[in-house]
């Protein structure tokens, strides 16, 4: 089973905090449809012999599409790909695309997944991010995509926001339990240098919540989520029963996935690639079918280093029994390591599997950076 990825590269407006690749040229789409389409045509070897079971529509945002452009892109899919019965097709939207209209499009599409990008129900919070949309918006949002028929939808929240408050994060967690949505993704905001927020802060006009503000809004996630029956599969991804993304799962667990759009990345087993982000590059790339990706073969190391980034952040952990299958040789070093964060209080093992505690997932980066070859 394998995974496609397509990346719209589109945006009505630039987000403050946002590093992602995308463009407000929005009379460019047309343009990239078409240039998404060929490279369909020219990747349709690239996941020989696979069924695909997950479908995922990322951005940028892929809700500025209009829905007979969509329904192209899953129609070459159709046309190139065998395609599970029950396969899981996820479309990233943003509240302000979407209409009643636009949702029974969606639907008529046989979209079965919505992923709704909220990231604050509050008014000026959305403000300061330089959101396109509004509280009111975003409520209009989650009620018409569950009276339209979206059972299976998930919405983004960010914590770790100036002036912020726990209290705060509190009341934007209570608000989006009272939907009784079955998925969360919440992230904590992270400064890239290339956005509004970045040089804020390098004039010294953003001052990011301390630390213990950020890692308790994170912990009544943690702890509040599972009475409502949600659990954290992955450190920033909390699902109800049988509502686990797929296609995110598939990264975690080592799937193979094929990527298409500017910037979109490829994985199958022995190879990464990874496509130019740049529209401008990428439709003269496809056009000549060349020079639109760059791609790496994978050593033993990379392959043992992505099993632990991967792995080691979810549920399913790490399997030594896997690793060994990659390479024998670490092994007792990362055993050692790993016990002695057992012994910090930062690992736990049932059976075979090793997983973060609780305490773990507060430094998940650091821990994987001792286990890398």
């Amino acid at each position: 089973m394998a995974g496609i990825y397509i990346h719209i590269p589109f945006c009505k407006v630039k987000c403050h905090y946002c590093d992602f690749h995308f463009s407000v040229q929005l009379a460019t789409i047309p343009k990239l449809v078409e240039a998404i389409l060929l490279e369909i045509d020219l990747r349709t070897d690239y996941l020989q012999g696979e069924t695909i079971e997950t479908i995922y529509f990322g951005g940028g945002t892929p809700s500025v599409l209009a829905s007979n452009q969509i329904e192209r892109i899953l129609r070459k899919i159709e046309d190139r790909f065998a395609i599970a019965e029950n396969c899981e097709i996820t479309f990233e939207c943003n509240p302000d695309d979407l209409t009643k209209e636009k949702l029974a499009d969606l639907k008529s599409l046989k979209i079965n997944r919505l992923s709704i990008g909220i990231q604050s129900f509050d008014e000026e919070v959305l403000k300061y991010m330089n959101r396109a949309h509004n509280s009111q918006q975003a409520i209009e949002a989650i009620e018409w995509s569950r009276e339209m028929g979206f059972e299976n939808s998930t919405v983004d929240l960010i914590y770790g926001i100036p002036n912020l408050s726990l209290d705060d994060w509190k009341k934007q967690v209570d608000k989006m339990l009272s939907f009784q949505i079955n998925h969360l993704s919440a992230y904590c905001l992270t400064i890239e240098n290339n956005t509004v927020f970045g040089a804020w802060q390098k004039k010294g006009e953003l001052t990011l919540p301390s630390d213990e503000t950020s890692l308790a809004q994170f912990q009544y996630l943690i702890d509040e989520l599972p009475n409502f029956g949600y659990e954290q599969y992955e450190i920033s991804n909390f699902a109800k029963e049988n509502s686990i993304s797929k296609h995110n799962s598939a990264y975690w667990l080592g799937k193979a996935y094929l990527g298409i759009g500017p910037s979109a990345h490829s994985y199958n087993h022995t190879q990464r690639q990874w496509n130019v982000a740049n529209n401008g590059k990428y439709l003269k790339g496809v056009q000549k079918g060349t020079d639109f990706y760059e791609l790496e073969d994978l050593t033993i190391e990379d392959r043992f280093n992505d099993y632990i980034l991967t792995r080691l952040r979810t549920k399913w952990g790490i399997n030594l029994d896997d690793l060994a299958n990659i390479s024998l040789v670490n092994l007792p070093k990362t055993k050692k390591i790993l016990n002695d964060k057992i012994a910090l209080g930062d690992i736990e093992i049932k059976g075979e599997i090793y997983s973060l505690t609780n305490q773990g997932k507060y430094v998940a980066d650091a821990i994987s950076a001792d286990l890398f070859i």
